[in-house]
């Protein structure tokens, strides 16, 4: 090809224009700005009732759309889903509902649940739970529920669910009620799940978890601190350790 040529050629190929460039990249912002805002959301873990699954101190990503009501615009591009048996979810808790709760869907509207010797039976059948981890002494109420009715004792046990649990109850079985679902962590001994708060209704519903981006190594103490000092303490504490207490086994790992 002569010099010509490629002079012509270069002169034919047209050149962006500066307001067209400005508004590709704005276009990929408001693209990027969507996405993170109405449909990706950043969720920390603060307690242990989801270990092993889920640690203090896990970084996750959660797709805020899945469980959402379909929006016709949107149905063919996002993956809209019911939820499932078996999935992991952010709510927000029924008894406090500023707060963000992870746990895993163990019974959806209809089914019947108990638990014997801290094993959970849905619908007369034993859950194989391989997720599941013990950690804790027996305890009559948490492990044979809801055969053992509520302790006085016990306060994490809300007032709304003391009354409300006995309504629900059939032959030996808590039965789930319509655009309800029955909720609890894998790290059954520790967790305050509904066994405690009772039913998560729909609407409480936030997304599902779909991986873990980052895991720094933290302490449910961490997550208590208070105060605009604590807080730089701790924002301090994680620039200095981030590279010997970052958990970069779990980068990226898939939530199950």
């Amino acid at each position: 090809m002569s010099n010509k040529t490629k002079k012509t050629s270069k002169e034919a190929r047209p050149r962006e224009h500066p307001l067209e460039l400005l508004s590709s990249y704005s276009r990929l912002f408001i693209g990027y700005f969507f996405v993170f805002t109405f449909v990706i959301g950043w969720f920390e873990i603060p307690s242990s009732s989801m270990e092993n699954t889920l640690l203090i101190g896990d970084h996750v990503l959660v797709n805020r759309e899945q469980f959402a009501p379909p929006t016709e615009s949107l149905r063919a591009i996002l993956p809209y889903a019911q939820v499932r048996r078996g999935d992991v979810v952010v709510f927000l808790s029924p008894a406090q509902p500023e707060l963000y709760l992870v746990k895993r869907i163990v019974g959806i509207p209809g089914d019947r649940i108990h638990l014997h010797q801290g094993a959970v039976y849905r619908n007369g059948e034993k859950l194989s739970e391989n997720y599941v981890i013990h950690s804790g002494d027996p305890y009559p109420y948490r492990d044979e529920f809801p055969a053992v009715p509520p302790p006085d004792f016990d306060e994490s046990i809300t007032d709304t669910w003391r009354i409300e649990l006995s309504q629900h109850i059939e032959n030996g079985d808590i039965v789930v009620p319509p655009n309800s679902y029955f909720a609890m962590g894998d790290n059954r001994d520790v967790s305050r799940d509904s066994r405690y708060f009772g039913f998560v209704p729909k609407e409480n519903i936030i997304g599902r978890p779909m991986v873990i981006y980052w895991s720094f190594e933290s302490s449910e103490s961490d997550y208590l601190q208070t105060g605009l000092s604590n807080r730089l303490r701790g924002f301090a504490n994680t620039v200095i350790h981030f590279l010997d207490r970052t958990r970069w086994r779990r980068s990226f790992q898939v939530i199950r």
